[in-house]
């Protein structure tokens, strides 16, 4: 009667064999493990450049209050984030002096704490002196008032200018030589309104995909719509991705 063994198993056993034998070899790089990264294309990240407008994200006690008891975020389009996406949901946002945003859409999944998240041009429309922030990292921020369809809800803090950054899964911070923390330089070539955005914080996950996010004014700023080429790189590296 023939024994069937596992194949991870075997697969164990021999790499225990080949360490304990001093022959071990370094283990191979993600990107070259055989089967292509996440996001990747012909063997090498397809770096995408997204304009991140207003938006805001929710606790699960606020999205009750703000529609409804018994209400949940209804997703209405993907985002490029696997797991993420934008909801049929808005709400109006409310500065000092009465001044709004009427309809600023709400993302998925909840979080645990809620955050609006502007450009400046936003912030100087509502009369908020929003500071420039990651996403999360909201202690000592303005705060506004959201108001829906079912109430409304007083925000103390978590009104931030979100600081641009880059998600990015581990392959691709190996094929560029950074870490979870480190800071990037982005690169965009439009006619007439080229421009190198520095302090992009990478935010390295293993789901991610490679994506920059900048908000609307450094979209316009650059044009991006039109940008010709886009060029990302480690901060003070002369190499070129």
């Amino acid at each position: 009667m023939s024994l069937a063994v596992d194949r991870s198993r075997i697969e164990s056993l021999v790499r225990n064999a080949i360490r304990q034998s001093g022959l071990a070899s370094p283990a191979p790089s993600i990107a070259s493990a055989g089967q292509q990264p996440l996001g990747w294309v012909d063997g090498k990240p397809n770096l995408r450049v997204s304009i991140s407008a207003r938006h805001c994200h929710l606790t699960d006690e606020h999205v009750e209050i703000l529609f409804g008891r018994g209400s949940v975020l209804e997703p209405d389009k993907d985002l490029y984030q696997d797991g993420f996406y934008a909801a049929k949901q808005t709400v109006m946002v409310v500065g000092p002096r009465k001044r709004m945003l009427p309809s600023v859409r709400v993302l998925g999944p909840t979080r645990g704490a809620s955050q609006v998240e502007l450009a400046l041009t936003d912030s100087i429309s509502l009369g908020i002196n929003a500071p420039v922030r990651h996403s999360g990292k909201i202690d000592g921020t303005p705060g506004c008032v959201l108001v829906g369809p079912a109430g409304s809800v007083q925000l103390e803090q978590g009104v931030i200018r979100a600081a641009r950054h880059v998600h990015m899964n581990f392959a691709d911070a190996e094929f560029y030589g950074v870490s979870n923390g480190d800071m990037m330089q982005l690169s965009v070539r439009s006619p007439d309104c080229s421009v190198s955005f520095e302090d992009v914080l990478v935010r390295a996950d293993k789901a991610a995909k490679l994506e920059v996010h900048i908000d609307t004014d450094e979209g316009n700023a650059c044009n991006l719509d039109a940008a010709t080429s886009v060029e990302l790189k480690k901060s003070g590296c002369a190499c070129q991705h």
